[in-house]
């Protein structure tokens, strides 16, 4: 499944994402954990897409993570769509907004906080220029 851009005020990047059978726990809903991977599944083909890079590849640390539960998920959705937005970058920060949807409409809504680290000190460092101007283009900063 691939990536959507929708316009809403600012630019947004947004991924669908299938519902699977084992994100389901025994109250036949998406489990609140999973959540959490959604945002993962977006922060990847995010960085695939918008920063032309592996995930993997780039060196920052999940420093964040909040989710606030709106209404449950259920596997007949057949999919989500994660929906990030980026409200402002740091020197070596980089917050996300996201919203987790259906059809039915906002299930979920998550921030996270990226630092940006040196390998050798494990320290953080500014964002790389050519990640910085990406993120900014795309999210119109």
């Amino acid at each position: 499944m691939g990536a959507v851009d929708v316009a809403r005020g600012m630019t947004e990047y947004a991924a669908e994402i299938e519902v699977r059978f084992r994100d389901i726990d025994s109250m036949g809903h998406v489990n609140n954990a999973v959540y959490a991977t959604y945002t993962e599944q977006a922060r990847t083909r995010y960085a695939r897409d918008v920063l032309d890079t592996d995930l993997s590849s780039i060196p920052t640390v999940l420093a964040a993570l909040s989710i606030e539960y709106r209404r449950p998920v259920e596997l007949e959705a057949g999919s989500v769509t994660a929906a990030i937005d980026v409200p402002e970058i740091g020197t070596s920060s980089l917050p996300m907004t996201y919203e987790i949807r259906t059809d039915e409409g906002v299930a979920a809504e998550a921030e996270s906080t990226q630092v940006f680290l040196d390998e050798s000190t494990g320290r953080p460092m500014p964002i790389p220029e050519a990640y910085r101007s990406a993120i900014v283009d795309y999210h119109d900063l």
